[in-house]
Protein backbone atom coordinates (compact mmCIF):
# COMPACT_ATOMS: atom_id res chain seq x y z
CA UNK A 1 0.00 0.00 0.00
CA UNK A 2 2.88 2.39 0.94
CA UNK A 3 4.39 1.49 -2.86
CA UNK A 4 1.20 2.31 -4.33
CA UNK A 5 1.38 5.76 -2.11
CA UNK A 6 4.71 6.68 -3.05
CA UNK A 7 4.04 6.17 -6.97
CA UNK A 8 1.29 8.27 -6.90
CA UNK A 9 2.76 11.05 -5.04
CA UNK A 10 5.49 10.99 -7.23
CA UNK A 11 3.07 10.81 -10.32
CA UNK A 12 1.45 14.01 -8.68
CA UNK A 13 4.60 15.43 -8.58
CA UNK A 14 5.83 15.21 -12.07
CA UNK A 15 2.14 15.44 -13.39
CA UNK A 16 2.75 19.48 -11.51
CA UNK A 17 5.63 19.78 -12.45
CA UNK A 18 4.84 19.70 -16.65
CA UNK A 19 1.98 22.93 -15.26
CA UNK A 20 2.17 25.48 -17.65
CA UNK A 21 0.95 28.75 -16.87
CA UNK A 22 0.18 32.23 -18.74
CA UNK A 23 -0.61 35.48 -17.14
CA UNK A 24 -1.71 38.32 -18.99
CA UNK A 25 -1.12 42.15 -17.50
CA UNK A 26 -3.78 44.30 -18.95
CA UNK A 27 -3.30 48.39 -19.78
CA UNK A 28 -5.41 50.63 -18.05
CA UNK A 29 -8.57 49.72 -20.37
CA UNK A 30 -8.96 46.92 -18.13
CA UNK A 31 -10.95 43.29 -18.49
CA UNK A 32 -14.28 44.63 -19.87
CA UNK A 33 -13.30 47.03 -22.72
CA UNK A 34 -15.28 45.14 -25.45
CA UNK A 35 -12.05 45.50 -27.27
CA UNK A 36 -8.01 45.36 -27.03
CA UNK A 37 -7.78 43.73 -23.74
CA UNK A 38 -10.66 41.38 -23.92
CA UNK A 39 -9.41 40.41 -27.76
CA UNK A 40 -6.43 39.69 -26.00
CA UNK A 41 -7.55 37.41 -22.76
CA UNK A 42 -10.18 35.67 -25.23
CA UNK A 43 -6.69 34.26 -26.87
CA UNK A 44 -5.39 33.62 -23.19
CA UNK A 45 -8.84 31.74 -22.87
CA UNK A 46 -8.77 29.77 -25.89
CA UNK A 47 -5.33 28.41 -24.99
CA UNK A 48 -6.51 27.53 -21.72
CA UNK A 49 -9.45 25.19 -23.39
CA UNK A 50 -6.99 23.85 -26.26
CA UNK A 51 -3.89 23.60 -24.64
CA UNK A 52 -4.82 22.87 -21.10
CA UNK A 53 -2.60 25.33 -19.75
CA UNK A 54 -3.46 27.30 -16.36
CA UNK A 55 -4.29 31.12 -16.56
CA UNK A 56 -4.06 34.40 -14.97
CA UNK A 57 -5.11 38.03 -15.34
CA UNK A 58 -3.96 40.96 -13.66
CA UNK A 59 -5.98 43.93 -13.85
CA UNK A 60 -3.67 47.47 -14.45
CA UNK A 61 -5.37 50.62 -12.84
CA UNK A 62 -2.41 53.20 -14.09
CA UNK A 63 0.33 52.95 -16.17
CA UNK A 64 2.88 53.10 -13.25
CA UNK A 65 0.85 49.76 -12.36
CA UNK A 66 2.93 48.00 -15.57
CA UNK A 67 6.16 47.10 -14.15
CA UNK A 68 5.36 46.12 -10.58
CA UNK A 69 2.59 43.58 -12.30
CA UNK A 70 4.60 41.78 -15.10
CA UNK A 71 7.38 41.25 -11.90
CA UNK A 72 4.80 39.97 -10.03
CA UNK A 73 3.09 37.41 -13.26
CA UNK A 74 6.82 36.54 -13.88
CA UNK A 75 7.28 35.02 -10.25
CA UNK A 76 4.72 32.57 -10.54
CA UNK A 77 4.42 32.32 -14.41
CA UNK A 78 5.62 30.56 -17.52
CA UNK A 79 4.93 32.92 -19.89
CA UNK A 80 3.67 36.92 -19.18
CA UNK A 81 1.86 38.84 -22.06
CA UNK A 82 2.20 42.53 -22.00
CA UNK A 83 -0.44 44.18 -23.75
CA UNK A 84 -0.69 47.55 -25.30
CA UNK A 85 2.17 50.13 -26.96
CA UNK A 86 2.08 52.13 -23.42
CA UNK A 87 3.42 48.89 -21.42
CA UNK A 88 6.67 48.70 -24.02
CA UNK A 89 8.96 50.60 -21.70
CA UNK A 90 8.05 48.13 -18.71
CA UNK A 91 8.11 45.03 -20.76
CA UNK A 92 11.79 45.71 -21.55
CA UNK A 93 12.92 46.79 -18.31
CA UNK A 94 11.68 43.82 -16.51
CA UNK A 95 11.74 41.33 -18.80
CA UNK A 96 16.05 41.10 -18.48
CA UNK A 97 14.95 40.66 -14.80
CA UNK A 98 13.41 37.07 -15.07
CA UNK A 99 15.55 35.21 -18.28
CA UNK A 100 14.01 32.07 -17.72
CA UNK A 101 10.58 33.58 -18.29
CA UNK A 102 9.17 34.08 -21.58
CA UNK A 103 7.41 37.15 -22.65
CA UNK A 104 4.74 38.51 -25.22
CA UNK A 105 4.60 41.85 -25.93
CA UNK A 106 1.03 42.53 -28.01
CA UNK A 107 1.05 45.62 -29.83
CA UNK A 108 4.31 46.22 -28.55
CA UNK A 109 7.58 47.02 -30.84
CA UNK A 110 10.82 48.18 -29.89
CA UNK A 111 12.21 51.84 -30.17
CA UNK A 112 14.61 52.57 -32.69
CA UNK A 113 17.87 50.53 -32.33
CA UNK A 114 16.49 48.90 -29.36
CA UNK A 115 17.71 45.11 -29.40
CA UNK A 116 14.78 42.64 -28.22
CA UNK A 117 15.74 40.59 -25.81
CA UNK A 118 15.76 36.75 -26.42
CA UNK A 119 12.78 35.90 -24.19
CA UNK A 120 10.42 38.30 -25.53
CA UNK A 121 8.33 37.74 -28.31
CA UNK A 122 6.64 40.93 -29.96
CA UNK A 123 3.91 41.11 -32.20
CA UNK A 124 2.41 43.88 -33.76
CA UNK A 125 0.00 44.29 -36.68
CA UNK A 126 -0.54 46.05 -40.09
CA UNK A 127 -3.42 47.94 -39.01
CA UNK A 128 -3.82 50.13 -42.14
CA UNK A 129 -4.59 47.35 -43.98
CA UNK A 130 -7.75 47.07 -41.96
CA UNK A 131 -9.11 50.05 -41.37
CA UNK A 132 -8.49 50.86 -45.22
CA UNK A 133 -11.87 49.00 -45.83
CA UNK A 134 -13.45 50.69 -43.39
CA UNK A 135 -12.57 53.92 -44.63
CA UNK A 136 -13.88 53.04 -48.22
CA UNK A 137 -16.60 51.33 -46.92
CA UNK A 138 -17.42 54.50 -45.02
CA UNK A 139 -16.88 56.88 -47.69
CA UNK A 140 -19.23 54.38 -50.34
CA UNK A 141 -22.20 54.39 -47.41
CA UNK A 142 -21.96 58.04 -46.55
CA UNK A 143 -24.79 60.48 -47.62
CA UNK A 144 -23.43 63.67 -46.18
CA UNK A 145 -19.70 63.11 -47.85
CA UNK A 146 -18.54 63.64 -44.03
CA UNK A 147 -17.03 60.97 -41.78
CA UNK A 148 -15.77 60.66 -38.52
CA UNK A 149 -13.00 59.22 -36.89
CA UNK A 150 -12.02 59.56 -33.10
CA UNK A 151 -9.17 58.16 -31.58
CA UNK A 152 -7.80 57.45 -28.43
CA UNK A 153 -4.29 58.41 -27.82
CA UNK A 154 -1.82 59.42 -30.64
CA UNK A 155 0.09 56.78 -30.53
CA UNK A 156 2.24 54.17 -33.74
CA UNK A 157 -0.71 51.69 -33.90
CA UNK A 158 -3.95 53.92 -32.88
CA UNK A 159 -1.83 56.76 -35.97
CA UNK A 160 -1.59 53.49 -38.20
CA UNK A 161 -5.07 52.50 -37.54
CA UNK A 162 -5.88 56.06 -38.65
CA UNK A 163 -3.86 56.39 -41.72
CA UNK A 164 -5.26 53.05 -43.23
CA UNK A 165 -8.88 54.56 -42.49
CA UNK A 166 -7.96 58.05 -44.15
CA UNK A 167 -6.47 56.30 -46.96
CA UNK A 168 -9.65 54.13 -47.64
CA UNK A 169 -11.31 57.31 -47.96
CA UNK A 170 -9.03 58.76 -50.42
CA UNK A 171 -8.89 55.79 -52.18
CA UNK A 172 -12.85 55.72 -52.58
CA UNK A 173 -12.57 59.74 -53.75
CA UNK A 174 -9.64 59.13 -55.92
CA UNK A 175 -11.59 56.20 -57.69
CA UNK A 176 -15.13 57.44 -57.81
CA UNK A 177 -14.51 61.22 -57.98
CA UNK A 178 -16.20 62.21 -54.70
CA UNK A 179 -14.83 64.70 -51.79
CA UNK A 180 -15.75 63.17 -48.72
CA UNK A 181 -14.40 64.77 -45.73
CA UNK A 182 -13.04 62.74 -42.35
CA UNK A 183 -13.24 64.72 -39.08
CA UNK A 184 -11.06 63.52 -36.89
CA UNK A 185 -9.99 64.16 -32.89
CA UNK A 186 -8.32 62.43 -30.28
CA UNK A 187 -9.98 61.88 -26.56
CA UNK A 188 -5.84 60.91 -25.13
CA UNK A 189 -7.23 58.49 -23.33
CA UNK A 190 -8.65 54.71 -24.04
CA UNK A 191 -10.47 54.25 -20.40
CA UNK A 192 -12.73 57.25 -21.10
CA UNK A 193 -16.65 56.47 -22.59
CA UNK A 194 -17.98 59.72 -21.32
CA UNK A 195 -15.55 62.04 -23.64
CA UNK A 196 -15.50 59.44 -26.66
CA UNK A 197 -19.34 60.23 -26.62
CA UNK A 198 -19.11 63.72 -26.23
CA UNK A 199 -16.88 63.64 -29.49
CA UNK A 200 -19.08 61.68 -31.42
CA UNK A 201 -21.81 64.12 -30.94
CA UNK A 202 -19.60 66.92 -31.63
CA UNK A 203 -18.58 65.12 -35.38
CA UNK A 204 -22.55 64.27 -35.98
CA UNK A 205 -23.53 67.57 -35.31
CA UNK A 206 -20.71 68.85 -37.75
CA UNK A 207 -22.50 66.91 -40.59
CA UNK A 208 -20.96 63.33 -40.20
CA UNK A 209 -23.19 60.35 -40.00
CA UNK A 210 -20.63 57.44 -39.55
CA UNK A 211 -17.84 57.92 -37.23
CA UNK A 212 -14.94 55.27 -37.23
CA UNK A 213 -13.41 54.85 -33.47
CA UNK A 214 -9.71 53.65 -32.46
CA UNK A 215 -10.23 54.73 -28.83
CA UNK A 216 -10.31 51.13 -27.01
CA UNK A 217 -12.85 51.24 -24.21
CA UNK A 218 -13.13 55.41 -25.21
CA UNK A 219 -14.62 54.37 -28.45
CA UNK A 220 -17.56 52.49 -26.32
CA UNK A 221 -19.10 56.23 -26.17
CA UNK A 222 -18.71 56.71 -29.67
CA UNK A 223 -20.96 53.78 -30.48
CA UNK A 224 -23.84 54.65 -27.62
CA UNK A 225 -23.51 58.10 -29.29
CA UNK A 226 -24.61 56.18 -32.73
CA UNK A 227 -26.75 54.38 -31.54
CA UNK A 228 -28.52 57.10 -29.55
CA UNK A 229 -28.45 59.52 -33.23
CA UNK A 230 -29.64 56.82 -35.60
CA UNK A 231 -32.78 56.03 -32.90
CA UNK A 232 -33.39 59.89 -32.63
CA UNK A 233 -33.43 60.16 -36.67
CA UNK A 234 -35.38 57.11 -37.29
CA UNK A 235 -38.03 58.06 -34.33
CA UNK A 236 -37.42 54.78 -33.04
CA UNK A 237 -36.71 53.50 -29.29
CA UNK A 238 -32.78 52.45 -28.40
CA UNK A 239 -33.93 48.66 -27.79
CA UNK A 240 -35.95 48.77 -31.14
CA UNK A 241 -35.29 45.20 -33.20
CA UNK A 242 -32.86 45.08 -36.00
CA UNK A 243 -36.01 44.76 -38.37
CA UNK A 244 -37.24 48.16 -37.69
CA UNK A 245 -33.37 50.08 -38.04
CA UNK A 246 -33.20 48.55 -41.15
CA UNK A 247 -36.45 49.17 -42.11
CA UNK A 248 -36.30 52.95 -41.15
CA UNK A 249 -32.32 53.37 -43.02
CA UNK A 250 -34.19 51.80 -46.21
CA UNK A 251 -37.11 54.64 -45.86
CA UNK A 252 -35.20 57.19 -45.26
CA UNK A 253 -32.27 56.54 -47.11
CA UNK A 254 -29.38 57.65 -44.65
CA UNK A 255 -28.64 56.69 -40.93
CA UNK A 256 -26.28 57.44 -38.27
CA UNK A 257 -23.08 54.41 -37.52
CA UNK A 258 -20.22 53.73 -35.68
CA UNK A 259 -17.15 51.88 -36.70
CA UNK A 260 -15.52 49.54 -34.08
CA UNK A 261 -12.13 48.83 -33.90
CA UNK A 262 -10.39 45.86 -32.59
CA UNK A 263 -12.24 43.00 -32.37
CA UNK A 264 -15.70 42.33 -33.95
CA UNK A 265 -17.53 45.19 -32.02
CA UNK A 266 -20.99 44.82 -34.48
CA UNK A 267 -22.94 43.07 -31.87
CA UNK A 268 -23.04 46.13 -28.93
CA UNK A 269 -24.91 48.21 -30.83
CA UNK A 270 -26.87 45.85 -34.39
CA UNK A 271 -27.87 47.83 -37.29
CA UNK A 272 -25.61 51.17 -35.65
CA UNK A 273 -22.57 49.57 -36.29
CA UNK A 274 -21.77 49.45 -39.81
CA UNK A 275 -18.14 47.04 -39.10
CA UNK A 276 -15.15 47.11 -37.31
CA UNK A 277 -11.58 47.21 -38.24
CA UNK A 278 -10.25 43.97 -36.99
CA UNK A 279 -6.78 42.88 -35.52
CA UNK A 280 -7.11 39.68 -34.29
CA UNK A 281 -4.85 40.04 -30.79
CA UNK A 282 -7.00 37.12 -29.72
CA UNK A 283 -4.77 34.88 -32.24
CA UNK A 284 -1.73 36.31 -31.48
CA UNK A 285 -1.54 36.01 -28.20
CA UNK A 286 -3.13 32.18 -28.77
CA UNK A 287 0.19 31.98 -30.81
CA UNK A 288 2.50 33.08 -28.97
CA UNK A 289 1.39 31.44 -26.06
CA UNK A 290 1.30 27.88 -28.14
CA UNK A 291 5.15 28.75 -29.36
CA UNK A 292 6.45 29.57 -25.56
CA UNK A 293 5.54 26.08 -24.39
CA UNK A 294 7.75 24.48 -26.93
CA UNK A 295 11.63 24.33 -26.07
CA UNK A 296 12.67 25.57 -29.52
CA UNK A 297 10.09 27.42 -31.67
CA UNK A 298 9.58 30.90 -29.13
CA UNK A 299 8.68 33.43 -32.01
CA UNK A 300 11.49 35.56 -30.30
CA UNK A 301 11.88 39.34 -31.80
CA UNK A 302 9.14 41.15 -33.84
CA UNK A 303 6.18 39.60 -35.43
CA UNK A 304 4.09 41.39 -37.97
CA UNK A 305 0.43 40.09 -38.54
CA UNK A 306 -0.87 41.66 -41.95
CA UNK A 307 -3.84 40.83 -44.28
CA UNK A 308 -2.38 37.93 -46.44
CA UNK A 309 -2.11 36.24 -42.56
CA UNK A 310 -5.24 36.88 -42.22
CA UNK A 311 -3.92 38.89 -38.89
CA UNK A 312 -6.00 41.77 -39.76
CA UNK A 313 -9.46 42.27 -41.27
CA UNK A 314 -12.94 43.58 -41.17
CA UNK A 315 -15.86 41.90 -39.28
CA UNK A 316 -18.33 39.73 -41.31
CA UNK A 317 -21.14 42.67 -40.93
CA UNK A 318 -23.92 40.34 -40.09
CA UNK A 319 -26.52 43.16 -39.19
CA UNK A 320 -25.43 45.51 -41.68
CA UNK A 321 -24.23 43.96 -44.98
CA UNK A 322 -27.57 43.95 -46.36
CA UNK A 323 -26.95 47.80 -46.29
CA UNK A 324 -24.42 48.13 -48.43
CA UNK A 325 -24.38 47.45 -52.26
CA UNK A 326 -22.60 44.42 -53.38
CA UNK A 327 -21.02 46.57 -56.23
CA UNK A 328 -18.62 47.75 -53.11
CA UNK A 329 -18.04 44.87 -51.59
CA UNK A 330 -16.76 43.47 -55.06
CA UNK A 331 -14.59 46.29 -55.44
CA UNK A 332 -13.10 45.57 -51.58
CA UNK A 333 -12.20 42.03 -52.67
CA UNK A 334 -10.18 43.34 -55.43
CA UNK A 335 -7.99 46.23 -53.63
CA UNK A 336 -7.64 43.45 -50.94
CA UNK A 337 -6.18 41.10 -53.77
CA UNK A 338 -3.61 43.82 -54.70
CA UNK A 339 -2.76 44.44 -51.31
CA UNK A 340 -2.46 40.70 -50.69
CA UNK A 341 -0.05 40.62 -54.32
CA UNK A 342 2.55 43.70 -53.21
CA UNK A 343 0.74 45.89 -55.81
CA UNK A 344 -1.17 48.31 -53.25
CA UNK A 345 0.51 49.33 -50.42
CA UNK A 346 -1.73 50.82 -47.50
CA UNK A 347 -0.17 54.03 -45.91
CA UNK A 348 0.71 54.12 -42.40
CA UNK A 349 1.71 57.91 -41.66
CA UNK A 350 0.69 61.35 -42.63
CA UNK A 351 3.85 61.26 -45.43
CA UNK A 352 3.08 58.27 -47.10
CA UNK A 353 -0.99 59.17 -47.00
CA UNK A 354 0.32 62.65 -48.38
CA UNK A 355 1.58 60.85 -51.76
CA UNK A 356 -0.89 57.92 -51.53
CA UNK A 357 -2.27 57.71 -55.31
CA UNK A 358 -4.37 54.86 -56.66
CA UNK A 359 -6.62 57.25 -59.21
CA UNK A 360 -4.91 54.57 -61.63
CA UNK A 361 -6.96 52.01 -60.30
CA UNK A 362 -9.44 50.11 -62.63
CA UNK A 363 -11.78 47.65 -61.54
CA UNK A 364 -12.29 44.40 -63.87
CA UNK A 365 -16.11 44.36 -63.87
Amino acid sequence: MKKILTVLLVLTFVLSSFAFKATMITDVGGLGDKSFNDGTWAGVVRAREELGIDIEIIISTEQTDYVANLQRAAQNSDVVLAVGFLMADALFNVAPQFPNVRFIGIDIGPSEGQTVPTNIALYLFKEQEATFFTGYLAAATTRTEKVGYVGGMEIPPVIRLEMGYRAGVAAYNQIHNTNVQVLRSYAGAFDNPATGKRMAEAQFNQGADIIFHAAGATGNGVIDAAREKGASFYGLSQNAPLTAIIEAFYKNDAGFFAIGVDVDQDYMAPGYVLTSGMKRVDEAAFRGISTARRARGFETGVNILDLAQQGVGMSPMMYTKGLVPNRVFAEMEYLEKLIVEGKLVIPENATQLGTFNVSGIVFPF
